[in-house]
């Protein structure tokens, strides 16, 4: 058999472990895996001793187009992802304004993203008050999933996200669980953390360690209890966001062992930043939930490495540096968000596979493999015959230190700035077609694929 492409000399990362072998692509997909197979293709890409590694799978990923196009859009903010290994974003419906909220601004919005983007991508919906009766038209339309806050969020903009009281979270939960589809929830107690944030602004106390000190770990935690108590009455497919406390994965490992649908994703930052780096970093590392102490942190990377965690996404949430910065020295006034979704991969694995002996197939799990299956996204995540060829080379060999004029964000910021990375992605392949090479740039034009939502069933551990 003759084939496309041919990847040679690399350490395969396979579902079941690292193999060194051959990965030969026909017609977009991996069609073999094995020895020898270079000889049956006149394209042959060399690995050099590289993991070859899943394209991520990012399903948190704030792109602002339209609306906000210069905080980030889908050229921006895809190449960004491509070079740092990620093949699939699934795009949260905030931040755009309007939020993707209604069927139509649903439509609109996938046609305005259409030849934009380096990498494949699906959509979610919104949640907000008032909205239900769109949420099977904004199904049938593609969704993958509804994006909704419990924490306070949104602007008095017309058009932008807002967020649900108990009622209209619970009302939401009844009409999503009728399409199948999971609930993406942002757990912090809205009453508290506005009453926290309150009080310390009107006693002047308004730098970083007030603001963390507003949002305290407790206001995930009894948010992520209340939510699955209202999963449990409607059967909805509930999946947390950016948790970021050892206590709130372990309700959501309860919550699963006792029957219901319940997983829950965590970010690079909570993983890699904590507060005491956060008050040396200043506002470009203000994120909500706040970061944490080290020792909670510590425990978030052992509730990793139990398995405990679903998927690793990156939030990626940016901003102009010009809402970076406070005339006033008011942390409380700073755009909470962090841009990281280039070093997904390599600080990740670093941080992850390197530093601390995650299992690669762990690592695959999480960035890929899971999140691929959760979101129902079929033959992705997984480097094996019949799947799409998605594919990252990552050179444990080199080693940079982040800088911004490295990075294709629209707005070249990034609170993990001046890091050193002690490996790097080269390669990015899409659907077995080469989009990113370190020493190129970019290759041609962009090629994502809207994608639709082939549901395989729920989640498998």
């Amino acid at each position: 058999m003759e084939y496309a492409l041919v990847i040679t000399n690399g350490h395969i990362a396979t579902p079941d472990g690292v193999i060194d072998a051959d990965l030969a692509i026909q017609d977009e997909k991996i069609a073999a895996i094995g020895h020898n197979l270079a000889a049956h293709s006149d394209q042959v890409l060399d690995a050099k001793g590289q993991m070859v590694l899943p394209g991520m799978v990012d399903s948190h990923v704030h792109i602002n187009e339209p609306g906000r196009s210069d905080w980030e859009d889908y050229h921006t903010g895809s190449q960004a992802l491509a070079a740092g290994g990620t093949t699939t974003m699934l795009v949260m419906p905030l931040n755009a304004l309007p939020a993707r909220t209604t069927e139509k601004e649903f439509k609109r919005q996938a046609k305005i993203a259409e030849n934009k983007s380096y990498v494949d991508y699906g959509l979610y919906g919104g949640l907000v008050p008032g909205n239900v009766d769109e949420i099977q038209k904004m199904a049938d339309a593609g969704a993958m999933g509804f994006k909704t806050f419990m924490a306070t969020t949104g602007s008095d903009i017309p058009g932008d996200f807002k967020n649900v009281d108990d009622y209209q979270l619970f009302r939401g939960m009844q009409a999503i669980a009728q399409t199948g589809l999971p609930i993406l929830v942002h757990a912090e107690n809205a009453a508290i953390t506005d009453g926290l944030a309150a009080e310390k602004i009107a006693a002047g106390k308004t730098d970083i360690k007030d603001y963390v000190d507003s949002r305290p770990p407790f206001v995930e935690f009894e948010a992520v209890r209340r939510a699955i108590y209202f999963a449990k009455q409607t059967n909805v497919r509930l999946h947390f966001v950016h948790l970021s406390t050892p206590e709130s994965v372990a309700e959501v490992t309860k919550a699963r062992e006792a029957g219901l649908q319940v997983t829950c994703e965590t970010c690079p930052h909570y993983l890699i930043l904590d507060r005491d780096q956060f008050e040396k970093i200043g506002p470009l590392a203000k994120c909500s939930p706040a970061l944490r102490d080290p020792a909670i942190v510590k425990g978030l990377w052992k509730k990793l490495f139990n398995g405990e965690i679903d998927t690793i996404g990156s939030d990626h949430s940016p901003a102009p540096m010009s809402m970076k910065r406070s005339q006033t020295n008011n942390i409380f006034d700073i755009w909470g968000g962090i841009s990281g979704c280039q070093n997904n991969v390599d600080l990740f694995y670093d941080e992850a596979v390197t530093k601390r002996g995650l299992p690669i197939t762990e690592f695959v799990k999480v960035t890929a493999q899971r999140p691929a299956e959760l979101f129902g996204l079929a033959n992705k995540g997984r480097l094996q015959v019949g799947y799409d060829a998605d594919i990252t080379l990552l050179d444990l060999n080199q080693s940079y230190t982040i800088k911004a004029d490295d990075l294709y964000y629209k707005n070249k910021i990034s609170a993990y700035e001046g890091f050193k990375v002690n490996d790097r992605v080269t390669t990015t392949l899409l659907r077995g077609h080469v989009i990113y090479r370190l020493d190129h740039g970019f290759i041609d034009k962009p090629s994502g694929h809207l994608l639709t939502k082939k549901f395989s069933g729920v989640l498998q551990r």
